[in-house]
């Protein structure tokens, strides 16, 4: 589990930061979008989201989790309601009736130089190190031992990052061309009926994107989300909701696109 949260994905670190903050009462929902996680703690009562206590604990459990191209998070605290699918949308638009507090957060990057030269050092008993020879070129040859692993490590890190941005370019474009094919949604129907449509798929897709875990049900997924972005950009102008159809379309696309993210990650 912490090997997929260290790797970026969203559902498992909401996973373990609910399970370490089960004692505080606190459940968390997140989405990550512009390059910023996005996480919602609830709770029953105001007392139980002590905005000191929540921020630390969760700057904690991430930074020990280091999740892959996460560094900025937005913390949004607000006594727990019934409904959830468009919660995003609404602390942004209503943030001052909807939030308690928010607060925006930079995780520290760990150090690979010295997590490497730290393990080197604490594998070493004390008493071995008391015991070294006092010959130059023994310890030269294990300064060289050392070297050479920091090289071999460093390059295959390099070799990994490389790989990854391959497989990460040819994968984006196949989930968005399957995507492609979804259907549009037909021209005769009214925009009320376009807007309850694409209300009804969204509930779906976000119902369905609790429980996704393969690469397939991430793209189903996906396809939802874009049908739902279709019918609510279907909708007339001159319909008494568009300007929330629209917000809705645009909601919808990024969640699209984070479950074609989703898609890549389950695919590694």
């Amino acid at each position: 589990m912490n090997q997929q949260a260290h790797r970026g994905r969203i559902a498992t670190i909401i996973e373990i930061l609910n399970e370490q903050m089960a004692d505080l009462g606190v459940t968390n929902r997140a989405i990550f979008i512009n390059d910023v996680l996005q996480l919602l703690c609830e709770a029953r009562n105001a007392e139980s989201l002590e905005k000191s206590i929540i921020v630390s604990k969760i700057r904690g459990i991430l930074e020990s989790i280091a999740p892959r191209n996460i560094r900025r998070v937005k913390i949004n605290g607000r006594i727990l309601q019934e409904n959830q699918l468009l919660w995003l949308e609404d602390i942004t638009q209503d943030p001052e009736n909807q939030l308690l507090w928010s607060e925006e957060i930079i995780l520290k990057k760990p150090n690979i130089f010295h997590k490497i030269s730290g393990s080197n050092q604490s594998d070493l008993p004390l008493k071995s190190l008391s015991q070294q020879p006092k010959s130059g070129k023994l310890q030269q040859n294990l300064i060289w031992a050392i070297a050479v692993t920091v090289v071999l490590i460093l390059m295959g890190f390099i070799l990994y990052n490389a790989l990854q941005f391959q497989l990460l370019e040819s994968l984006q474009s196949q989930p968005e061309t399957e995507i492609e094919s979804s259907p549009k949604p037909p021209e005769t129907l009214s925009s009320a009926e376009q807007f309850s449509r694409g209300v009804k798929i969204a509930e779906e897709a976000a119902a369905e994107g609790k429980f996704a875990d393969t690469r397939q049900e991430w793209l189903e997924i996906a396809q939802k989300w874009q049908q739902a972005a279709d019918y609510m950009e279907a909708v007339s102008p001159d319909f008494e909701r568009y300007a929330t159809a629209q917000n809705r379309a645009a909601l919808y696309r990024r969640n699209q696109e984070q479950a074609q993210r989703e898609s890549v990650i389950s695919y590694e």
